[in-house]
């Protein structure tokens, strides 16, 4: 056998292989619809900057497509790219060899996802000129299993010495459109596939495909898809007949447990204003306690959960909840001066699109950062796993605050995979979950994060019963709705802000019973029994009353009576000198969500439905044939004055 058609066996196999592994992925529909997306975006690039040699967006496009969605989409995009636009450039031998160059680029943009997953502007600039490089020097040494001659690297050399002036404009036209373009087109493709419930195939290139042009394997895929589906389902069958949520399957509800059960949910890929019992959602119930909101952990949580509703937090019945939470801070910019409620509330005004005074409160934060380089319940108290997680998600991932706040988390990390609350105590779901949730916004893989044999996820996944729900601890299965409705966001690789789901099509929702129960005048609840404390983190074991008292500066007034936990005390209302647990997470430094609604009426929201998706894509498509017909009357004409064709 020759080695020009090994060669070529080796690239049909590439190829083949490429597809196969997006193909058994089962990309749900709206990843075909945006691989196909991007395939148009990428080939109308092309053909509009036909008349520059080598300068196109193609490679890029193709390299954001893979770091966003996968190994397996990127791959696809590029492919197609290649393909479809050879019909306009004309098809060749080369056309398999394009298309498995661009196709790598995707996965080289996937393995960059692997490595960080909050790449700046220069890492994107420099990763689509290293494309350029590579896809380059593929294209060259297809010249010679082409047109025939010896396998040799001085004949390669000379292939890429007449090639530097090609080269060298691709690398420059990717460098340039990464700069102008590069982090708003990630952010909008990252945005897309946290809407829907899908995961990153994962990048796996055995030695020796690695010298085979990274002939890439069948990869299944879904499996964390389907636990966080389940746990979601059974969440959303524990809802009450008023519409909330309580800490077991027999409490009643709360507004503190519906906010963290609609975080959960919206985390898994399902709507709040789609979850309805007897007619009534989550949102409806939280609208008729705005009177139990007093304290910065309330209005951040709530404020959060309504984001992910795709509800407006400024007009949620009557009430403005972004300026209640922003009247809560104090003068150095803290929340009552703990570290918990602080970030809490800086995730949640930065959802909300509030900029002002936010330096300010970060700046509070790194000051209270403890040597060991985690955080307490308060200021200088002993680090927790709980309190960590949660400020991290406030912070910059490339902040050095937050790379010591990892480096605490990689230290505090038990035998088994898990993490405890503080010090020696039980390792539990909820306390890795915070965890999980800091490292991924620190822009960590929380499945490198091992400690005997078992990674942080892999804790939570064997704490997950058959019909879906998550156990407190291997001893333990206190509070299950509690506990799922936290785990949810980390087990589906979120952290707070949650991105807003899409809703259900119209005429699928559920119809209400009796008076409208997404209405103002249909949201009369009974005043809800004293549940676990609004941000505790850590469910106790035996609840037991706590008597109220405000810290000096606090919200004011005497809050309702709490419960907490043996040694536990609540995080907003501490009856003892004690610090208080941890209650108030949030954080996490990625862009809001865009919400489509301008009210907090729920019955009025219809943005995020899939026909929006479905009408976002056919106006993209539309945009792309116009660039292809503009692209193809300028080479046109371009075509007539220099060769007079």
């Amino acid at each position: 056998m020759s080695w020009q058609l090994a060669s070529f066996l080796i690239l049909g196999g590439v190829l083949l292989g490429g597809f196969a592994w997006y193909e058994r992925s089962r990309p749900p529909a709206q990843v075909v619809a945006l691989v196909a997306a991007l395939a148009a975006l990428a080939i109308a690039g092309r053909i509009a900057f036909a008349a520059f040699p080598n300068v196109k967006p193609t490679t890029d496009i193709v390299v954001f497509a893979g770091y966003a969605l996968g190994g397996a989409p990127g791959f696809a995009v590029g492919a197609l790219a290649a393909l479809v636009s050879n019909f306009w450039f004309g098809q060749g031998p080369w056309t398999p060899w394009q298309m498995a160059g661009w196709g790598m680029c995707g996965l080289l943009g996937a393995a960059l996802a692997l490595g960080t997953r909050n790449a700046g502007r220069l890492t994107l600039a420099a990763t689509c000129g290293l494309a350029g490089l590579l896809y380059g020097a593929l294209l060259n040494f297809s010249l010679m299993a082409t047109y025939g001659g010896d396998l040799s690297w001085e004949r390669f050399w000379v292939l890429e010495a007449r090639a530097i002036p090609f080269d060298a404009a691709h690398v420059a036209g990717n460098v340039a459109f990464a700069l102008l373009a590069g982090p708003a087109l990630v952010r909008m493709l990252s945005r897309f596939r946290r809407r829907f419930e899908w995961g990153r195939g994962r990048l796996q290139v055995p030695a020796v495909a690695a010298a085979m042009l990274l002939l890439a394997v069948l990869v299944p895929a879904g499996a964390e898809a389907s636990r966080v589906s389940r746990g979601a389902e059974w969440l959303a069958a524990q809802q009450n007949a008023d519409g909330g949520f309580g800490a077991s399957t027999d409490s009643d509800s709360g507004p503190e447990i519906t906010a963290w059960a609609m975080l959960g949910l919206a985390a898994a890929g399902r709507n709040p204003l789609d979850v309805k019992r007897l007619g009534r959602s989550p949102v409806a119930y939280l609208r008729g306690q705005l009177d139990e909101l007093r304290r910065p952990g309330d209005l951040a949580r709530t404020i959060l959960a309504l984001d992910a509703a795709g509800v407006e937090p400024r007009k949620f019945g009557g009430a403005n909840l972004v300026k209640r939470l922003l009247a809560k801070r104090r003068d150095d910019g803290s929340y009552l001066g703990w570290p918990n409620s602080t970030a809490f509330a800086a995730i949640a005004l930065r959802t909300a699109g509030v900029s002002g005074g936010l330096p300010k409160t970060l700046a509070w934060l790194r000051n209270a950062q403890n040597e060991d380089g985690g955080w307490g319940d308060t200021p200088a108290s002993a680090s927790t796993a709980d309190g960590t997680g949660a400020v991290l998600q406030a912070l910059s991932p490339d902040s050095k605050a937050a790379k010591r706040g990892v480096g605490y988390l990689t230290g505090a990390q038990r035998k088994g995979g898990g993490f405890s609350l503080a010090g020696n105590g039980p390792v539990n779901a909820q306390s890795t979950a915070w965890a999980v949730q800091g490292i991924i916004a620190a822009g960590r893989k929380p499945s490198q994060f091992r400690r005997g044999g078992v990674s942080a996820p892999g804790y939570l996944a064997n704490l997950q019963q058959k019909d879906g729900h998550y156990r407190y601890s291997g001893a333990s299965d206190q509070t299950p709705v509690w506990v799922t409705a936290q785990v949810l966001v980390a087990a589906s690789g979120s952290s707070y802000p949650v991105s807003t789901p899409a809703r259900q099509k119209q005429g699928q929702e559920q119809v209400p019973i009796g008076t409208g129960a997404d209405s103002d005048a249909a949201t009369t609840n009974p005043a809800p029994s004293q549940t676990p404390s609004a941000g505790a983190t850590t469910t106790p074991v035996e609840p037991v009353p706590v008597s109220p008292t405000e810290p000096s500066g606090g919200d004011g007034g005497s809050p309702p009576e709490r419960f907490a936990g043996p040694g536990q005390p609540t995080p907003e209302a501490p009856a003892t000198p004690s610090p208080p647990g941890i209650g108030e997470k949030e954080g996490s430094t990625t862009p809001a969500p865009e919400t489509s609604v301008s009210s907090g009426e729920p019955t009025d929201t219809t943005s995020g439905t899939d026909s929006s998706v479905l009408g976002s894509i056919l106006v993209g498509l539309a945009a792309g044939g116009l660039l292809v017909g503009a692209g193809f009357g300028a080479r046109r004409g371009w075509m007539r004055w220099r060769y007079g064709l």
